[in-house]
């Protein structure tokens, strides 16, 4: 595996509001953006694309992780991650990103969540997830 490079969460945070410019919300109108960060340093960055028929709704956090498959990263390669959003604290990542997050990513690996108004909190994919369901759970 790659040495673990140095981040900075006000620069990881700068780079998810750019991308967050880029959300497709002709609904809700609240933008969301994200990005990972693999283990050579490369981010992957995505944002909320939204459909009329709300199911197929994808959140940012998932459209960077599923960016970064396609990209050709494994799964556990990440070192980090951040999320924005203009809320009033820190956002929150919903259930599903949460589940997708505790698969592709390690439980340790840290998450900076952030907001407009230059909050942030730094968490790990195991605390957004206390006892989840996992690859884990199926081995025999």
């Amino acid at each position: 595996m790659a040495e673990q490079r140095q981040w900075d969460p006000v620069k990881l945070l700068e780079a998810a509001k750019a991308v967050r410019e880029n959300a497709y919300v002709p609904y809700s109108g609240f933008r969301v953006g994200a990005v990972f960060m693999d283990a050579e340093g490369h981010l992957h960055a995505g944002c909320n694309v939204e459909n009329a028929a709300y199911g197929p709704t994808n959140c940012a956090e998932r459209t960077a992780l599923f960016r970064a498959i396609a990209d050709g990263r494994q799964a556990g390669e990440f070192q980090v991650a951040a999320v924005i959003g203009d809320t009033e604290g820190p956002i929150s990542p919903c259930g599903i990103c949460r589940q997708v997050m505790l698969e592709l990513c390690e439980p340790d690996m840290p998450v900076i969540l952030g907001n407009l108004r230059g909050d942030y909190k730094l968490t790990t994919v195991a605390e957004l997830l206390p006892g989840a369901f996992s690859k884990r759970d199926l081995a025999k």
